[in-house]
């Protein structure tokens, strides 16, 4: 039964890649729209029901789709199903935090990190007190930003206190992360998420995505345990290694482990003497403490000797010892790239930690202008520049209560905003910024709104920017290659266990500017999964069952290939 499935789901792929794809070489730019006569135009009704046909397939019987699709020419409504469905978005979420971000905040807006003292260096040099550094949300102190050098992101620091006189620090270095308000991680995060790159724990005081690189080598013979490195070489986690190198040609197999709580991570497993060798990242155990650690040796490095410590400080710890920066020395500052540019590293990549930091960065820029549980006295609200629109006035905004956490205030704002921008009350239940939490939910209607308010907003060009291209970067990379969908769509991903979501913008050849939500819950392919499982039956059948990401790109080919108008 598995081998005639797969046949009728050769056949029928193959019928729609004829009826569908057109191969030639996309660019970044899509070509323009050919001339197509009367004759050979589509119907709205045919597309209708070649969409129709499509999501109605037995395969995803148990599982649930919701689509919207509007043609933002016209305002018409091309095709809807499930429109006002809660369902979840998954990396979708981040689409709502990215235009919450450029609202509140605008795109040239920075990220401000400092380095305060209570005094400044003596003649010889030698500052006699603590050493403060003082986060306030940049996530962009990161090797993938910085050439792949992990300590590129944090050399201004350095160079500033060098500039300062600095020698010496006769006290502790503190790493402050007391700006934003709350746990380290989003609220409804899964703890077997927690050890992984994509669910790092977030912090005002981030360093190379808060999260270390893991090589796993092979020794010289079998026998051996295999070596093991991170990167970047850090005491800062303890590595247990209970690996072997094994013989040539047997099996690859690492398991690593990192208990929630703890920075020990446990590395077991083999790898053959002829492997290339393993590669993973792995989230750390207060990303702040890791922050200060990397900057203390990095200082060391340049001459520079703290006699001291490290320690963190955190929200808690602010609530009853207050800093007021009036009566701080400002030794040095470095600021982030400006939010247009922190936006596209953000949606093209899926990053999970720096969708929610924008989120709270939105939440502390409001409690900041209200005075609402602020830690620091003297942090003047940054947000206040000319980019602002003026319907973000703050007289506007609701008051944050004092007991809130940064991640609800940041939630508060997000929820004014989109009833300001249109999007019916109750359709966008977030409670974090990026999409991993599994309590999220939204409706199709309710991203279709967000889309086309932004398609016509202040900020349009710089969201559309920010946003995956479909075959040729980000997380759509490899998808749609070859079809009128490349180097046209533009959207945001979106995938967990079980969860395919795909929302954006594409073109029709027929010149048409449409607003997309694809999302697909609750789906399993027991065919694709059987096949995976049997490679000699994927070879038989010389096709890879389809992936549910090939079954919701399937209806943005049909969109990009749609020759009909809505008008």
């Amino acid at each position: 039964m598995i081998w005639h499935s797969i046949l009728r789901r050769t056949v029928w792929l193959a019928v729609a890649s004829l009826l569908l794809i057109q191969s030639f070489a996309y660019a970044q730019n899509p070509a323009p729209a050919p001339q197509i006569t009367a004759q050979q135009a589509e119907t709205v009704d045919s597309l209708r029901a070649r969409l129709m046909s499509h999501t109605s397939q037995p395969p995803f019987g148990a599982a649930a789709w919701g689509i919207k699709i509007v043609s933002l020419d016209s305002g018409k409504t091309i095709f809807e199903h499930n429109p006002q469905k809660y369902l979840s978005p998954a990396s979708n979420a981040k689409l709502y935090t990215a235009a919450l971000a450029l609202d509140r905040l605008g795109e040239d807006y920075r990220i401000k990190t400092s380095l305060y003292s209570t005094v400044r260096p003596d003649a010889s040099g030698t500052l006699k007190s603590d050493l403060i550094v003082y986060g306030r949300g940049d996530p962009t102190m990161a090797a993938r930003l910085n050439g792949g050098d992990y300590f590129k992101g944090i050399e201004p620091l350095i160079n500033q206190l060098a500039d300062a006189g600095v020698r010496r620090i006769d006290g502790d270095l503190i790493g402050d992360e007391s700006y934003f308000a709350g746990p380290p991680f989003g609220s409804g995060w899964e703890w077997d998420d927690l050890q992984a790159y994509y669910g790092a724990e977030v912090s005002s005081l981030t360093i190379d995505d808060n999260a270390l690189d893991l090589f796993v080598k092979p020794a010289e013979r079998a026998g051996m345990p295999c070596r093991i490195t991170t990167g970047p070489p850090t005491s800062f986690a303890t590595l247990i290694n209970r690996t072997q190198t094994s013989s040539k040609g047997t099996e690859s197999r690492i398991v690593v482990y990192r208990p929630v709580g703890e920075n020990i991570i446990y590395v077991s497993g083999q790898l053959p003497t002829d492997n290339s060798g393993y590669y993973t990242s792995v989230a750390v155990h207060n990303p702040a403490g890791l922050f200060v650690s990397l900057l203390k040796d990095a200082l060391a490095q340049r001459g520079i000797v703290v006699s001291g410590r490290t320690r963190v400080i955190d929200w808690k710890y602010r609530e009853v010892t207050r800093l007021d920066l009036t009566k701080m020395i400002e030794l040095g500052s470095v600021e982030s790239i400006p939010i247009a540019d922190l936006i596209r590293e953000t949606l093209k990549p899926s990053q999970n930690l720096y969708a929610q930091l924008l989120l709270l960065q939105v939440g502390a820029s409001a409690t900041r202008v209200h005075g609402a549980g602020a830690t620091a006295s003297g942090e003047k609200d940054r947000s206040a520049s000319g980019d602002r629109s003026p319907q973000t006035a703050n007289s506007q905004l609701p008051t944050p209560s004092p007991y809130s956490t940064t991640e609800e205030t940041g939630v508060e704002m997000m929820n004014e905003f989109l009833a300001r921008v249109g999007v019916k009350k109750g359709d966008v239940l977030l409670e974090e910024g990026s999409g991993l939490s599994r309590r999220d939910v939204i409706t199709p209607n309710a991203t279709v709104a967000l889309l086309s308010y932004m398609s016509r907003s202040r900020w349009a060009e710089v969201y559309r920017n920010a946003l995956p291209i479909a075959g040729v970067d980000g997380t759509l990379q490899n998808r749609m290659k070859g079809t009128l969908a490349a180097g046209n769509v533009r959207a945001k991903t979106g995938s967990l266990r079980y969860v395919y979501t795909l929302s954006g913008y594409v073109t029709t050849a027929a010149g048409e500017r449409l607003a997309f939500s694809i999302m697909l819950n609750n789906y399993y392919n027991a065919e694709r999964s059987a096949g995976l499982r049997d490679p000699a039956l994927v070879a038989t059948a010389r096709v890879a069952p389809p992936a549910p990401r090939d079954d919701v790109d399937a209806i943005v080919i049909m969109l990009a290939s749609f020759t009909g108008r809505s008008q």
